[in-house]
This record gives structure tokens, C-alpha cells and sequence, in this order.
């Protein structure tokens, strides 16, 4: 009966209906898809008010240029944070929010380009030249070409049209496109580079945690934790050995800087923090969860 019911109610929705970003793989509105989808654009809309007011500075198509970016990385972390968050939260319903999550990922990409063109005046031939010969432009320019075949391709009938297999070979692209991004958001940062280096430890969790999940040791309870010391223990040595090969800095004084708890926060710091308060919520939804089935 309920799968004579989601037939006939398949039926009676148009399909235009079923195909808007605010519904369901059944077709049907969802509050939660509606809420990410308007969190989606705010980060645009915040951009786009400052820009209005007159708020990004000296240069502000270029300051917008770099917002834009820094916030398409992040989405395009989110994205890959969508299994792992399945798994350790016992959140089966995230799953619905990878696609949206991807699709505006490029989005801001695509848009991010735009803006460079914008502040180019568009010349067009300059621009083209300009990600020819300057190896971060490249870098992210093959990124964008990545993200824009996999959304070119992530609706259903196109995972249909290719097949789970090749679909699922293509997709995994987004590792090689999440990576491009961090080495371009790197490259082109010309100063501090916290962020980047936070960008990167948290993109090191993830891809520690799909190793762990494919080798089977991701259920146990304490490897999110270990993976979340692991991935702020390489931000450090990272950062440790960039500063000593950048500025030739001591790498031990700079360890013991990026390892500090005290004065302003270092990106190893915020890398740990944040994945260990995702293994504490995972263990608290465990806890919470297996009880409730002994119940019943």
C-alpha cells in the first residue's frame, strides 16, 4: 500500500514540481532542503549587499573575487563532509543535501570567475591569457572544469544515462577538484594564511576518514577522534614547514606557536577543535540512538 501510495502521488505532482531544489527524491516539498537552499545563498547575498553599500574596500570587485572563492571551497568541503556526517552523526537524511550542496558549490566557482572577468573589464583574450601563464589561475580553472562536468551530470537521468559505475568513477573527481582548490586558495593568498591552512587540515580529515572508512576502521568509536589529532598534528608540521622554508623560521618555535592553546587561535587549534566536536556529537548520537533501539 505505501508504495501504491508514493506511485500515485509521483503521478499526481507535475514534474516540474519534482525537480525543484526544495524537494524531496520523492517529490516532495522538504522543509530541510529549503532551509539549506536559502543558507546556500546567503553568503552571495551578504557579498552582494556589502558591494551595493560600498563596503569592500579600495577595489571591491576584487575583494568580491576573493569572497566568492573563499566561500565555494568551503562548499565544496561541505559537499565531501556529506558521507562522513551520514555515518558518524546518524544523519541518513543528509545525504538529500549532497547534490545542492555541490551544484551551488560550482555555482559560486562559476561565479567567482565571472567576477575575475568583471575586474578585467572582461577582456576576455587577457583573462584567457592570464590562466594560461599563471599557474594558480590554471589550477583553479581545471578545478572549475571538474566541477562543472559534475554538475553537468548530477541529475538522475544522467546517473541513469551513465551507469552507477561510471557515474560513481567520474564523481570522485571532486577529491582531485577539492584539491586543485586548496593549492589555488594557497597560491593566491598573498599574506596570512590561516585560512588556507585551515582549509587544508579539514580537507586531510576528510580524506583520512574516507581511508579509515574504506579500510574498515571507521566504526570504531574512538577513530574520528584519532583522525581529527592526525589531521591537526599535519597542519601543524605543515605550517611549520612552510613558514621554515618561506621565511626560514625555526620549525620548532614555529610547532610550538601553531600548537599554543593560549593568544590568538592557530589553524591547527581550529582543525582539531572542529573535527573532535564532530566525534563528540557522533558519540553523543550513538548513545542517544542505542538506547532507543534497546528499547523497542
Amino acid at each position: 500500500m505505501a508504495v501504491m501510495s508514493e506511485t500515485i502521488s509521483s503521478i499526481a505532482t507535475p514534474a516540474w514540481w519534482r525537480a525543484m531544489p526544495w524537494c524531496d527524491a520523492a517529490g516532495r516539498f522538504s522543509w530541510l532542503k529549503l532551509a539549506v537552499l536559502v543558507l546556500l545563498c546567503v553568503p552571495a547575498a551578504l557579498v552582494s549587499a556589502d558591494f551595493i553599500a560600498g563596503d569592500l574596500g579600495p577595489r571591491p570587485l576584487n575583494e568580491a573575487v576573493h569572497r566568492i572563492g573563499n566561500w565555494a571551497l568551503r562548499l565544496i568541503l561541505l559537499s565531501l563532509a556529506v558521507t562522513p556526517a551520514r555515518s558518524l552523526l546518524r544523519w541518513p537524511r543528509v545525504v538529500q543535501l549532497r547534490r545542492m550542496i555541490g551544484v551551488a558549490a560550482f555555482a559560486y566557482v562559476a561565479v567567482h570567475l565571472v567576477l575575475y572577468a568583471a575586474d578585467e573589464k572582461y577582456d576576455l583574450v587577457k583573462v584567457a591569457v592570464e590562466i594560461a601563464i599563471r599557474i594558480y589561475l590554471t589550477i583553479g580553472f581545471v578545478a572549475l572544469l571538474i566541477l562543472a562536468a559534475l554538475a553537468a551530470t548530477s541529475t538522475d537521468a544522467m546517473t541513469r544515462r551513465l551507469g552507477g559505475r561510471k557515474w560513481r568513477n567520474l564523481h570522485r573527481l571532486v577529491y582531485l577538484a577539492a584539491l586543485l582548490s586548496v593549492i589555488h586558495f594557497f597560491m593566491q593568498t598573498k599574506a596570512n594564511v590561516n585560512e588556507p591552512w585551515v582549509m587544508a587540515g579539514l580537507f586531510a580529515w576528510l580524506m583520512l576518514w574516507r581511508v579509515a572508512n574504506w579500510r574498515g576502521w571507521a566504526n570504531g568509536w574512538w577513530m574520528p577522534a584519532a583522525l581529527a589529532v592526525a589531521a591537526a598534528v599535519l597542519t601543524a608540521l605543515g605550517e611549520a614547514v612552510y613558514y621554515t622554508i618561506k621565511f626560514s623560521a625555526p620549525m620548532e618555535k614555529v610547532l610550538a606557536m601553531n600548537l599554543a592553546i593560549a593568544g590568538d587561535l592557530r589553524p591547527a587549534v581550529i582543525v582539531g577543535a572542529v573535527c573532535l566536536a564532530i566525534s563528540v556529537i557522533g558519540l553523543i548520537r550513538k548513545a542517544l540512538k542505542e538506547p532507543a533501539k534497546s528499547a523497542r
